[in-house]
């Protein structure tokens, strides 16, 4: 693979237009989605509940379970498969009105089996998160998001100079943005996972910019009269190698949990999976144009050289 990719001289800024159209049309797909058809759907773990993760023997009539729980006025009550066609997740909010999570999923235990009767299902596992507890949450991931935000961008000071710094906190914003356009546009519950996803695709996105950079700095102390374009472009072949391996070999084992790891850490593969893409997008199309914009607009000036343009 190294070798296949060595010494490559692929045009790539020059695409820079193309993808920006692409980028931002995305984007706004997915933030129009937000604005029209409301916010994300919050697991119980924000919003407090009780989620019951049922087997039943055969495949059930899910019209009948959910005429039978809307009829006994358990709330909020949602009904989806997971898995297999016997396989279901039962969610429902519970409070104090409603005697809290134990009371209800005893409550809808007692109702399902009313509906299709006694040993027709299993109560594989039940997990329950108080109101109070969830808002706790809630506001924990948000602090989390920003507070791992506010890291980066003194990372990035500390790091680079400012046009580097500029470049790579407008590229993570772009991750930033596009993953949740892509979590919306897949209607992905908002959960404990979705969010350790989220952060970890910053990173991982800050870590691919930040590669790129450093071979940029080295190229422009190597040869000061080269274009920055140039500079850019080489920059990124030079490193080629190692992002396709890297990409490859991280897309692959997120692809295994997609495929295998089951429902309940799915969510954060398809985070993830599209992480990788969006990172190496932001990377060379995002990172790299913002540099040489800036470049242009505030030449650096190099010394017995005058301004380099």
């Amino acid at each position: 693979m190294l070798r296949i990719l060595h010494d490559t001289k692929y045009d790539f800024i020059r695409w820079w237009k193309t993808a920006a159209i692409l980028t931002i049309a995305f984007i706004l797909l997915g933030l129009g989605s937000l604005a029209i058809k409301g916010g994300f759907d919050y697991s119980i773990e924000f919003t407090g509940g009780t989620l019951m993760q049922l087997t039943f023997t055969t495949p059930p009539d899910v019209a009948k379970l959910r005429t039978a729980l809307d009829g006994a006025n358990v709330r909020n009550a949602e009904i989806t498969q997971f898995g297999d066609n016997r396989s279901y997740t039962v969610r429902a909010q519970s409070d104090s009105a409603s005697g809290g999570a134990e009371a209800v999923s005893r409550r809808v235990t007692d109702v399902l089996t009313a509906a299709v009767g006694q040993g027709a299902f299993k109560v594989e596992r039940t997990e329950a998160v108080g109101p109070r507890v969830g808002e706790e949450l809630r506001r924990g991931a948000i602090y989390a998001i920003l507070f791992s935000f506010g890291i980066t961008l003194l990372y990035l000071a500390w790091r680079f100079e400012w046009r580097f710094g500029v470049a790579a906190v407008v590229a993570t914003a772009h991750d930033i943005l596009t993953t949740i356009a892509f979590m919306k546009l897949l209607h992905l519950e908002i959960s404990l996972t979705v969010v350790a996803a989220l952060l970890t695709v910053i990173g991982y996105s800050l870590n691919d910019t930040i590669i790129i950079f450093d071979r940029v700095r080295e190229n422009l102390r190597k040869n000061r009269k080269e274009p920055l374009y140039d500079t850019l472009n080489r920059s990124v072949n030079e490193t080629l190698p190692r992002s396709v391996l890297t990409h490859a070999t991280v897309f692959a084992s997120t692809l295994a949990l997609l495929l295998f790891a089951g429902e309940v850490i799915r969510p954060f593969a398809w985070v993830m999976a599209f992480g990788v893409f969006t990172g190496t997008f932001s990377s060379i199309y995002v990172a790299s144009p913002i540099l040489l914009w800036i470049e242009r607009k505030y030449p650096r000036v190099v010394e017995g050289k005058g301004a380099r343009r």
